[in-house]
């Protein structure tokens, strides 16, 4: 079993409560304060709203399904997964990217997963996992495979 949630880095959460607080400071001097206290806790709202949803993906590997996202498939589906450093992770999502690969990337997290996929009615070859703890995520995976003949 393993369970990792992809949330977006502390410094996103202070970099956004400043931008806030520094709107904040903008309008206490062109309006009055019950509007820019108002109009700066919806702003405060509305970042939560977006740094927790963009940060609420989970990889979840049970004995029988991969869950990534929204995405999930069988584990009798998959092929090798192979951990990605960080330079290799850039030329997977980047240069060497398949279109037909499901993608499950984040920018804050330079480190993932390559899994081949072994079923012939999947258009996707493969799926490009953002991990950060990418090594446990592929022996996560790789726990309870039979070795191929």
């Amino acid at each position: 079993m393993y369970a990792e949630r992809l949330r977006v880095p502390t410094r996103w959460w202070a970099l956004g409560s400043l931008l806030v607080a520094s709107f904040w400071l903008a309008m206490a001097v062109a309006v009055p304060e019950t509007l820019a206290w108002s109009v700066t806790g919806l702003l405060f709202l509305l970042l939560i709203a977006l740094l927790g949803s963009f940060g609420a993906p989970q990889i979840v590997v049970t004995d029988e399904w991969l869950y990534a996202g929204r995405a999930r498939i069988r584990r009798s589906f998959l092929g090798p997964a192979t951990s990605l450093s960080a330079p290799q992770m850039r030329l997977a999502a980047g240069r060497d990217a398949n279109a037909r690969a499901y993608l499950l990337l984040r920018p804050y997290i330079a480190t993932g997963v390559r899994i081949t996929i072994d079923d012939p009615t999947d258009p996707a070859p493969y799926w490009l996992l953002s991990s950060r703890r990418a090594t446990e995520l592929a022996a996560a995976l790789s726990a309870g495979r039979s070795p191929l003949p």
